[in-house]
């Protein structure tokens, strides 16, 4: 799933009229960087949740032949934030089948595949790639690294 709903209220004014998913980085929209490393990952289909200028985003994938992929939509009235994004979609996830959450302003070098193999591997309900970093708003872990 790639949440790509937000306002992207910190972009103003390159948000004012294009979604965040769109705005671009090192030549390419943020949501084909997303989608591009998904499928480098071996994904094969994705939900997007979308509320700001919803159209342009299904446009511009529609343009890009939906990478190859399949592609399903979720459109929030309002928008839901994470937990709202995830449970309006929950029949996707239904089946037990592991499934990547990948919000589409988050680009980094992890090895997606790794990470899935490492999940696959564990036993635990859910794997969450951090970085360390200044914040206002840290995870906390106990003395075994777990939530």
């Amino acid at each position: 799933m790639i949440f790509a709903a937000g306002l992207g209220s910190r972009l103003r004014p390159l948000t004012d009229s294009k979604p965040k998913a769109l705005i671009e980085f090192d030549g390419l929209p943020l949501i084909e960087h997303v989608i591009l490393r998904l499928i480098e990952a071996g994904v094969t289909e994705v939900i997007v949740n979308l509320h700001h200028y919803p159209k342009q985003i299904r446009s511009f994938i529609a343009r890009r032949h939906d990478f190859g992929i399949h592609v399903e939509y979720s459109e929030e009235k309002r928008l839901l934030d994470t937990g709202g994004g995830l449970k309006q979609v929950q029949r996707f996830f239904s089946d037990g089948t592991p499934f990547i959450v990948h919000n589409v302003d988050i680009l980094s070098t992890i090895d997606l595949t790794a990470m899935t193999a490492q999940f696959q591997n564990s036993n635990c309900l859910a794997l969450l790639a951090v970085k360390k970093r200044p914040t206002s708003r840290y995870l906390l872990f106990d003395e075994t690294n777990m939530l």
